[in-house]
């Protein structure tokens, strides 16, 4: 093949990347680990989720419980379930660590995750994974952009009428594989974040 195609070629892809711009590092981090979580998982058939990146009960005594507990927002059970969480994260995600700075939304997320793995084995017996509790987190997150000191988002309102409100519903009368009450754990985290930080 010819040289110069081949630096022809390399001098496209350089433009290209050069125009790229790693905007959200927590967002953007957290969607291409999870993404390779999700192929690893595809080639390992699944045992990859349930050894690592999902949580459920399992011994005090196994080091591994203790990681499952932060590493199953890393785990997907299948592109649906993966595409539809990093939507909403991708849209809004960067929008929330300008505001709230990379440091900040990183504690969020690790606390979101352990505070849900926690909740989750003491009152369930399945398996949890996927980033929907962070996903929530941040759309309540989300309402707090615009807030003025002391006063109550509108925003927050709407989203605790037309979310909140809709996992109850859900969490009490629908039997599906969706952890309710992971969405509502990450939604008040949110709600404590939000008013602690900006409060």
């Amino acid at each position: 093949m010819d040289n110069n195609y081949i630096d022809k070629v390399i001098e496209w892809l350089d433009n290209i990347i050069s125009y790229l711009q790693y905007n959200s590092v927590v967002i953007l981090s957290l969607f291409f680990i999870s993404l390779i979580v999700f192929i690893i998982n595809n080639i390992t058939k699944g045992k990859s989720n349930k050894v690592l990146f999902s949580t459920y009960r399992s011994s005090i005594f196994n080091p591994l419980t203790y990681f499952r507990l932060f590493s199953h927002i890393l785990g997907h059970s299948n592109w649906e379930h993966f595409r539809n969480n990093y939507l909403t994260i991708l849209l809004i995600g960067p929008m929330v660590e300008e505001k709230f700075g990379s440091i900040n939304l990183l504690i969020m997320v690790l606390i979101t995750a352990g505070v849900t793995g926690i909740i989750h084995i003491i009152f369930s017996k399945d398996r949890l994974l996927g980033a929907s509790g962070i996903a929530f987190m941040l759309i309540v997150l989300s309402s707090f952009v615009n807030i003025s000191s002391g006063k109550i988002p509108i925003t927050l309102v709407l989203i605790f009428i037309f979310y909140i409100v809709d996992e109850i519903r859900d969490g009490i009368f629908k039997k599906d594989n969706i952890s309710h009450l992971g969405h509502l754990i990450g939604a008040l985290c949110g709600c404590v974040y939000g008013f602690y930080i900006l409060g």
